[in-house]
């Protein structure tokens, strides 16, 4: 869990930070619908999992910015960074319509990240017990898939007087929309190290992430086994 301690006086919000972790405590949200047509065809060509490989892209995603790696330790008063930040998703389980927290490492190599995450998914689905430590461990962003509805928006409120910088990223079904694929992806995050633009450009590195991994592995058949 390695991490770096940010100067509150030269950190490049340090006005923004003050303000809303001080006087107006607060979180932002954000939901649109976003283009999964090719990464749909290219999961069924290859016989992999859509839902992994969006979990995969996601959390490039989160590791790209060093906003989207924050923490603030009570203790300390330190404002920090993370070096990585790791998959907090979760197993339903049909049976008793209960979610298993499955926490995942990060890999930024997608072969070995797909086979770990997918392994983390079975043993979970294996053993519907709640397991609070996938959800308390500090250098981790929340995955949450809501399959049974294409939604129009998602808010998820947390106490405005807790400081809690990982984000929390929602999506749902995709629907057919013109003849292309489209899913609703929610974002929060606090407002003391996010604005409007750092939460919407959640959406356009999703969008380049998508759009590099598939030209990349244009040619190719899934993770190696």
């Amino acid at each position: 869990m390695a991490y770096r301690v940010i100067d509150k006086e030269t950190y490049y919000r340090k006005d923004v930070f003050r303000r809303f972790s001080e006087d107006c405590k607060c979180s932002l949200s954000m939901t649109a619908r976003i283009d999964v047509t090719d990464l749909v065809a290219w999961s069924k060509r290859t016989g992999t999992k859509f839902y992994l490989n969006f979990l995969y892209l996601l959390s490039r995603v989160m590791n790209a910015r060093e906003d989207y790696r924050m923490d603030y330790f009570y203790k300390t008063g330190e404002l920090v960074v993370y070096d990585v930040i790791h998959p907090t998703h979760y197993a339903f389980h049909p049976e008793t319509e209960t979610c298993t927290p499955v926490y995942s490492t990060y890999m930024a190599d997608y072969d070995a990240f797909y086979r770990g995450a997918a392994a983390d998914l079975a043993r979970a689905k294996a053993d519907p017990v709640y397991i609070p430590e996938a959800t308390q461990l500090p250098n981790r962003f929340d995955a949450s898939y809501i399959p049974w509805l294409s939604y129009d928006a998602l808010h998820l409120e947390l106490p405005d007087g807790y400081l809690y910088f990982a984000p929390i990223v929602n999506w749902g079904a995709y629907q057919e929309e013109g003849g292309r694929l489209k899913m609703p992806v929610s974002v929060r995050m606090n407002h003391a190290v996010a604005d409007g633009y750092l939460v919407a450009k959640v959406f356009r590195l999703l969008e380049q992430e998508m759009e590099a991994f598939l030209r990349d592995r244009a040619g190719e058949n899934g993770p190696c086994t």
